[in-house]
């Protein structure tokens, strides 16, 4: 089953891009094969739209921005936020434009970036505690396409089997292959699974947790929401704490947009960001190197079969299985 043929999908929020993305102009986009232009309206707030022109189906992201409505770069129809045609050049009173309209979409900022609904949403999006709180500081991380699928790369999070053989040069490697169980509550919306993993503490990883010696323990909070979202809490024991959110967008069935964000508790003098950013860095690029040469498309309505599956491979099955009743309007 494809995603973009779930049309409950549409139903969501999702984040796309940095808010400061749009200072430079319009921002094309793709959310689950749609394509998107993203501007900043007149009072500086996102918007969103189909990225065509009604006129000559030219891309309107191949504009710009005026007086925060978005301009076809191709014969200037003017368009604001909610879609409505506002100016047509070619004609003897411009303003007239006889309610012509492309379609918009809902587009909020939150959390430093831009958040995309194709339809009514079913949902709020989460509320983050860190955020504004002064005790943590965030720390902006990825915003970009993976040649995946966005089922596949959420798996892989909240997956501790792969740890071992994958992350071998970050974290990884530390020559026992049994993987941490996870404690998991269900929600309507989600789960949380809680685990403690023990972790290869090399250069790059002490610099990131605080911690100097040769391994920790890495204990974790990892809450899922429906459905391609995820919060990462890490504790390390000498209080240091990481909080990870990402988020993987299906921009189509063979690419994902990967947005993350992080929230620390030290202090930038403790761990610079660029630090904290670099190992996420590295541990990402080795999943990335995986993901890509998996099958894209994760079998839904015969997932136990189509598949071989590992105790540790539940989280991922929980979160088919919300798909699945997702996709049957259950």
């Amino acid at each position: 089953m494809k995603l973009a043929d779930i049309p409950a999908l549409r139903r969501f929020w999702y984040p796309l891009v940095r808010v400061a993305d749009l200072d430079a102009g319009p921002v094309a986009q793709r959310l689950l094969g749609v394509d998107l232009v993203l501007w900043k309206d007149e009072t500086g707030a996102p918007a969103a739209a189909v990225d065509r022109c009604c006129h000559r189906t030219a891309k309107l992201s191949n504009g710009f921005v005026a007086e925060g409505r978005i301009v076809c770069g191709y014969h200037g129809w003017r368009f604001s936020a909610s879609g409505a045609c506002v100016l047509i050049p070619q004609r003897k009173d411009p303003a007239a434009t006889g309610g012509i309209a492309i379609r918009a979409f809902a587009a909020v900022e939150r959390y430093g970036h831009v958040w995309v609904a194709l339809d009514r949403p079913q949902a709020p999006i989460p509320d983050f505690a860190e955020d504004g709180d002064p005790a943590w500081r965030r720390i902006p991380e990825f915003a970009e396409n993976w040649a995946c699928g966005a089922l596949r790369l959420m798996e892989n999070e909240f997956d501790n089997a792969h740890i071992e053989f994958v992350h071998q040069k970050t974290f990884g490697a530390t020559r026992n292959a049994i993987p941490a169980e996870n404690a998991i509550e269900e929600f309507a919306d989600g789960f949380v699974a809680r685990t403690t993993v023990r972790a290869a503490n090399r250069a790059i990883g002490a610099a990131y947790s605080g911690v100097a010696d040769a391994t920790t323990t890495r204990t974790t909070v990892h809450r899922y929401w429906l459905p391609f979202l995820r919060k990462l809490d890490l504790a390390y024991p000498n209080g240091v704490a990481h909080r990870i959110v990402t988020a993987t967008v299906p921009v189509d069935d063979g690419t994902t947009r990967l947005v993350q964000w992080a929230y620390r508790n030290d202090r930038e003098a403790d761990v610079p960001a660029e630090k904290a950013v670099a190992f996420d860095r590295a541990v990402t690029l080795e999943d990335k190197a995986i993901l890509e040469g998996t099958d894209p498309i994760v079998p839904l309505r015969d997932f136990m079969q189509a598949e071989r599956h590992m105790p540790s491979d539940r989280p991922g099955l929980i979160m088919r299985r919300m798909l699945l009743a997702l996709a049957d309007g259950e």
